[in-house]
């Protein structure tokens, strides 16, 4: 599971990445950090922070993919029942996401060829962006938002 914990207030902030429905990605400097943080933002859900901006965009393109899920109560190496339900190119997309996962993992974990697991991953990115675009074009009133 990604890092949750509290950032540092002392520091910059500036948004890295701004989606629809109040989703964005938040890039923080910190004096205890080695370098730029990325926090993941989204209504209802408390912030998850990554060490690369690579990992809180897919791990944003999941959220939307899923129409959103929260990691509240998964434990320290739970997933979310949302995202084990939306398939295996959604959970391996959401396992790319989590520190220490990378490409060869994700390969190893299910016994597939390396290009499959980058087509898992282009396939949640175009769902998620039809997503946020069809959302985009919506009403607020019908989003069931004030």
């Amino acid at each position: 599971m990604s890092s949750t914990d509290d950032p540092t207030t002392a520091g910059s902030e500036s948004i890295h990445r701004e989606y629809v429905l109040d989703v964005r990605i938040v890039e923080t400097e910190s004096v205890d950090a080695d370098g730029p943080r990325y926090r993941f933002e989204a209504p209802g859900q408390r912030a998850v922070e990554f060490e690369s901006a690579e990992k809180a965009e897919l791990y944003a393109d999941v959220y939307f993919d899923v129409n959103g899920f929260d990691e509240e109560g998964t434990g320290e190496r739970g997933v979310p029942p949302e995202i084990i339900q939306a398939g295996k190119d959604t959970l391996s997309a959401y396992f790319l996401s989590q520190p220490g996962v990378d490409r060869n993992w994700v390969v190893s974990y299910w016994g597939i060829k390396p290009m499959r697991v980058d087509r898992y991953v282009k396939s949640v990115r175009r769902r998620a962006q039809e997503i946020r675009d069809g959302a985009a074009e919506m009403a607020p009133e019908e989003l069931g938002v004030d």
